[in-house]
């Protein structure tokens, strides 16, 4: 069982994915922090300055009533618009270059000479006409 495990785990795909969590979550951080930081200030602005993650509708009153916390639900909707909105734009661009490069090795070569059927018929009629009778002088 160890064995299958340690083979699991040196799979290419494995590994692979493990770097996409990693560098996913690093993105993440860099997107809350451009929510955070940016896009919410900017919204905050628009609609009058005032700071948008802590809009909550509190159900009840004292220190332990129910906050339905709106606006860290639409910040977190943002976060993912944002991030959904990049993974399109870096699939597109890997599509661009993949198609650039298979239309690149699909791209016919320069012509490298007849081809083999084209010189066997070559010789055949030059063959041909060195055996031919010559034909008298007048």
């Amino acid at each position: 069982m160890i064995k299958e495990f340690r083979d699991f785990i040196a799979r290419g795909n494995v590994m692979d994915l493990a770097v996409g969590i990693i560098i996913g979550a690093a993105f993440t951080a860099i997107v809350s922090s451009l929510v955070n930081d940016l896009i919410n200030p900017l919204i905050g602005f628009i609609i009058g300055g005032i700071d948008f993650s802590s809009y909550q509708l509190s159900l009840g009153a004292g220190e332990h009533a129910a906050t339905f916390r709106y606006g860290a639900f639409l910040t977190a909707v943002i976060n993912f618009l944002i991030i959904a909105w990049v993974v399109f734009l870096l699939v597109k661009a890997v599509n661009r270059v993949r198609a650039t490069v298979e239309t690149a090795e699909k791209a016919p070569d320069a012509p490298t000479g007849p081809t083999q059927e084209e010189v066997l018929v070559e010789i055949r009629d030059l063959l041909r006409a060195e055996r031919a009778p010559a034909a008298p002088r007048s």
